[in-house]
């Protein structure tokens, strides 16, 4: 559900590795991929799918057994109400969407039986329509039952993913992983973002390297005081993975800027500024952020 530059990109590689799959999409990205298919372009591996299953239409794809939800925070509820009548008692979604507080919001709609969380580590964004962009190796899917069990739609989905040549996990503690996902995004896409530049000069520069990395360390004290189990010193653990990116790699939030698209600004820094609050924790640099970004939230319209 969403086939952007992780729904695309995952849905591409399972495809590949001879799953089942089913792509939801719309605009002048669904009319390419029906009548083009699917590529990925630029990483170390092109990708292409002269045909794909797409529709924007989740009801004509009939009942299915796991969702791979991706679609930008902004849809999360009208797009997690479409997917209803193909959910079945066992289904399981899994919202690899940015954030910490995305399956709060899908809980009420699909129940605590479906959820699985997941976190998603790829440089990718529709580069056209019918294209997905890559940036960098880095694939990785991180997912898990939340009471930590090895569940047997896990496992399939596990499998899946490796016959595609996804760097896939199953997580034992998947609240700790996204904490340790968010920890790094809220960094990288706040600093992008709100500098309008790529890692490279950023992390280059004695003075925006810090303000990166502070970034991540009241992301970490934030988690903590919430009672995830993040080491004190992540953040500065994480300093190998942001200097491993290409120069030229950024986030999708600053991909969003540039084109003038709503932003998940307030699901990120803004998320930080919120749960900081309510256990007392200081968050002065994701304000900064936040605040930064706000005028820009809504996008510029058509």
């Amino acid at each position: 559900m969403g086939s952007g530059g992780v729904g695309g990109y995952f849905g591409a590689r399972l495809v590949k590795g001879g799953a089942d799959v089913h792509f939801v999409a719309r605009g002048a990205h669904l009319a390419a991929m029906r009548e083009h298919g699917l590529a990925v372009e630029g990483g170390p591996e092109e990708i292409r799918l002269p045909k794909v299953n797409v529709t924007d239409d989740p009801k004509a794809i009939g009942p299915v057994d796991l969702v791979m939800f991706c679609v930008k925070l902004w849809d999360t509820e009208s797009a997690a109400r479409q997917l209803q009548p193909i959910m079945q008692p066992q289904t399981g979604v899994i919202s690899f969407q940015n954030g910490v507080t995305k399956d709060d919001m899908l809980r009420p709609i699909f129940g605590d039986k479906a959820l699985m969380g997941g976190v998603a580590y790829v440089g990718t964004s529709i580069g056209r329509p019918g294209v997905i962009a890559q940036t960098g190796p880095l694939q990785r899917l991180v997912f898990g039952e939340y009471g930590g069990a090895r569940s047997r739609r896990a496992e399939e989905f596990l499998a899946a993913c490796k016959a595609g040549g996804i760097n896939a996990e199953l997580s034992d503690d998947v609240r700790r992983s996204l904490w340790e996902k968010f920890v790094v995004l809220v960094a990288m896409s706040g600093a992008t973002t709100s500098m309008r530049h790529t890692i490279g000069p950023i992390r280059s520069h004695p003075l925006t390297r810090e303000f990166l990395l502070d970034l991540a360390r009241e992301v970490v004290a934030v988690g903590r005081a919430h009672g995830v189990n993040l080491p004190a010193d992540y953040a500065e653990q994480r300093i190998p993975f942001f200097d491993g990116w290409p120069p030229e790699m950024t986030t999708s939030m600053h991909h969003d800027l540039k084109q003038g698209k709503p932003l998940e600004v307030r699901w990120l820094a803004g998320s930080v500024v919120d749960l900081g609050a309510k256990v007392g924790v200081p968050t002065p640099m994701n304000r900064a952020v936040r605040d930064i970004l706000i005028l820009h939230a809504e996008g510029r319209g058509p």
